[in-house]
């Protein structure tokens, strides 16, 4: 990312160019985003191609004023704070479901994020509603935040009894060694229920491609159930449009519901509460499963 595109991405956040890659500048870079630039599924309803590649990114989201879901914001938030100097990993995560189940490889993306201090935070643009700050990941206590209170803890076995640091079992059950022991894989829990879990190894933005695939088209994934558009606002409540529910929730917990009735509703909806400028409402994407099912979820 050149100059001039980290100076337009900057002016989309509405934030300054930080003097140094501090944890206190990635803090307000993080809420900033969250605040600015929506989280959406909306490519996939409109027939938009989604493309991980940083140019194709940074066009739809400073660009075009857009938002995206986790490979899209979190990529291109990566690559920003890269530009600006911190050490940034890209994390492949799996997001539980129910029953503890947890979802695909490559299910979300999530950013290890090293500042100068020397600290290392989770940083997260593209989950939805989630922390409002990065959590500090060798923190094993609970971290209140705008969004909840949080806990980052090593994960236990997986379904396969396998945890992560783990070598290769063999059949009788123990763990055969198969070079140096990686760091443990990690539960990140919102308010004592688990969200996801963080893959220790470190991951490129085009081992997301079939995680991406997987959400744009399975009949599995939920966002082909409905449209989804969501921001943080500034009293640090959440505003969302889902199909044509739009849902208003104070930082308290009250909350707010209202059904739009027409087209132009909606796309004054998209424009007023994310900035986002359509020609049309996007239609819920025919799966395989059935005839298309309209705008409403």
């Amino acid at each position: 990312m050149d100059s001039a595109q980290v100076d337009a991405y900057l002016r989309r956040l509405g934030a300054e160019h930080p003097p140094r890659p501090t944890a206190e500048a990635l803090g307000a870079l993080h809420l900033r985003h969250l605040r600015t630039v929506p989280f959406e599924n909306l490519s996939v309803h409109l027939g938009e191609e989604i493309v991980l590649a940083e140019t194709p990114l940074h066009d739809k989201v400073v660009g075009r004023g857009r938002g995206g879901f986790c490979y899209e914001l979190n990529g291109l938030f990566g690559a920003l704070l890269t530009a600006l100097g911190y050490r940034v990993t890209m994390l492949a995560a799996r997001v539980y479901g129910d029953g503890g189940r947890v979802g695909i490889p490559y299910d979300h993306m999530a950013l290890l994020v090293r500042t100068e201090e020397g600290g290392d935070w989770l940083a997260d643009v593209g989950f939805g509603a989630h922390s409002h700050g990065p959590l500090a990941v060798g923190e094993r206590a609970d971290q209140e935040d705008g969004g909840g209170t949080f806990r980052v803890v090593e994960s236990g076995p997986d379904a396969a009894g396998v945890r992560g640091g783990d070598g290769v079992r063999g059949g009788d059950g123990v763990a055969k060694a198969s070079g140096p022991a990686r760091a443990a894989d990690l539960d990140v829990l919102r308010d004592g229920k688990q969200v996801y879990r963080v893959e220790a190894r470190p991951r490129v933005l085009d081992d997301f491609v079939s995680g991406a695939w997987w959400h744009s088209t399975s009949p599995r994934s939920h966002f082909l159930q409905s449209t989804v558009c969501s921001r943080v606002t500034g009293d640090g409540g959440r505003i969302t449009l889902s199909g044509r529910r739009l849902t208003s929730t104070a930082a308290g917990g009250g909350r707010e519901d209202r059904e739009l009735e027409t087209d132009a509703e909606v796309l004054a909806a998209y424009r007023e509460h994310f900035g986002i400028r359509l020609d049309r409402v996007p239609v819920r994407r025919r799966d395989d499963t059935g005839p298309q099912a309209g705008t409403r979820p």
